[in-house]
C-alpha cells in the first residue's frame, strides 16, 4: 500500500469516528469518555492476543482493526478536551522509537537481545527523570 493510500484510509477512519461522535452520530459513540471506554480497550486487546495465540490471520486483522478503533476513539475524546492532537501522538511515538532504537538511527553497534534491552531500560529511566 502506498503512503498516500494508507493515508487516505487512516483519514477514512479517523472521519467515520468524527462523525460517530458528532450530533448526529451515534448515542453509544457520544456517550464514551476516556475512562468508560477503558473496558472495551482491554476486551479489544485481550481478544488480539488471543487470535495472535491462536494463530488466525483474519482474526487478528479484525482485532487489530477493533483496538485501533479504540485507539483512534480515545485520541478523538483528548483532542475535542483541547488535551492533545493525533499529529502529536504520532510525532511522539516516532520520537520516542528514534530515541530508543539508537543501534538503528544513530549508528551504534547492536548487542545481544539482553543488551539491547537494558539499553532501552537506560534510556527509558533517563526519559522518565527528564519528565519529572
Amino acid at each position: 500500500m502506498s503512503t498516500q493510500a494508507r493515508q487516505e484510509q487512516y483519514d477514512q477512519l479517523y472521519t467515520i469516528i468524527r462523525k460517530l461522535r458528532g450530533e448526529e452520530g451515534c448515542p453509544w459513540d457520544r456517550r464514551q469518555t476516556p475512562e468508560t471506554i477503558t473496558k472495551y480497550l482491554l476486551e479489544e486487546t485481550n481478544e488480539l492476543a488471543e487470535a495472535i495465540r491462536n494463530g488466525n490471520h483474519n482474526e487478528i486483522r479484525e482485532e487489530i482493526g477493533d483496538l485501533f478503533y479504540i485507539l483512534i476513539l480515545l485520541i478523538i475524546m483528548h483532542e475535542e478536551e483541547g488535551k492533545f492532537s493525533s499529529d502529536e501522538v504520532l510525532a511522539s511515538i516516532s520520537a520516542k522509537m528514534i530515541r530508543r532504537h539508537p543501534h538503528v538511527f544513530a549508528g551504534r553497534p547492536t548487542g545481544s537481545d539482553s543488551e539491547l534491552r537494558r539499553q532501552w531500560e537506560e534510556i527509558k529511566s533517563a526519559e522518565k527523570k527528564q519528565a519529572r
